[in-house]
């Protein structure tokens, strides 16, 4: 069973930083690209940032230079350092992996989301 636990999420006030945290556990072969999503309240999920097994990073325009996503291959985990943050910001993060498991294909998996809001 894999899984995809986040951490790291809370309130801060505009202008602040917060990392989030997403490790993947179980029975994994491989990892291939790892993300980050958000979803605010009445909106639909919206890419963040990706990164690719190789180190490629994508980052959606309204946090470039603001956000930056890290990943650490031999803990399975995928980080995302937020700075300058704005109430615009406030959503549920969530973690997305593509994962090769012991047994099986490679498929896309989610973590269960950790909120981080923003106050003015």
């Amino acid at each position: 069973q894999v899984q995809l636990v986040e951490s790291g999420g809370g309130l801060v006030q505009a202008g602040g930083s917060l990392t989030l945290s997403c490790a993947a556990s179980g029975s994994i072969f491989s990892i291939n690209d790892m993300g980050w999503y958000r979803q605010a309240p009445g909106k639909q999920r919206e890419l963040v940032a990706t990164s690719t097994i190789g180190g490629s990073t994508n980052y959606a325009d309204s946090v470039k230079g603001r956000f930056t996503i890290s990943r650490d291959n031999a803990k399975n985990t995928v980080y995302l350092q937020m700075n300058s943050l704005k109430p615009e910001d406030t959503a549920v993060y969530y973690c997305n992996a593509f994962i090769k498991p012991a047994w099986g294909r490679v498929r896309d998996y989610w973590g269960q989301g950790t909120q981080v809001t923003v106050s003015s």
